[in-house]
């Protein structure tokens, strides 16, 4: 028959308390098998970890003079893409004129 186990809650204090465990019938025998019950590894209590990130001012200077690269190619990039819609607006603007012109000169029969 199976027995169900019951999980251990650890603690943030590293001290492991079993649940309450469920009342075992005494006239069952525990079914006999053919390997070794080996308890499992505790594992180990996690260790605070302090930032490994240490500048120095050449690494500093490094990351200012990265940062502001940064700055300047997505500034070059967004300007740009501004300036592709602006032309793109002043071109079929100067088109919507000429069409009109023509349509216009259709109408009085030029």
């Amino acid at each position: 028959m199976l027995r169900p186990r019951i999980p251990v809650n650890p603690l943030p204090t590293g001290l492991v308390t079993p649940l309450v465990q469920p009342t075992i019938p005494t006239d069952i025998e525990p079914a006999a098998c053919h390997h070794d019950h080996i308890p499992a590894p505790v594992p180990a209590a996690p260790r605070v970890q302090v930032p490994a990130v240490r500048l120095t001012p050449t690494g500093l200077v490094t990351l200012v003079v990265g940062g502001a690269g940064l700055v300047l190619i997505v500034g070059t990039v967004l300007v740009s893409m501004l300036l592709a819609v602006a032309l793109t607006g002043v071109s079929i603007a100067v088109v919507a004129v000429v069409l009109r012109l023509v349509v216009r000169d259709m109408q009085k029969g030029r």
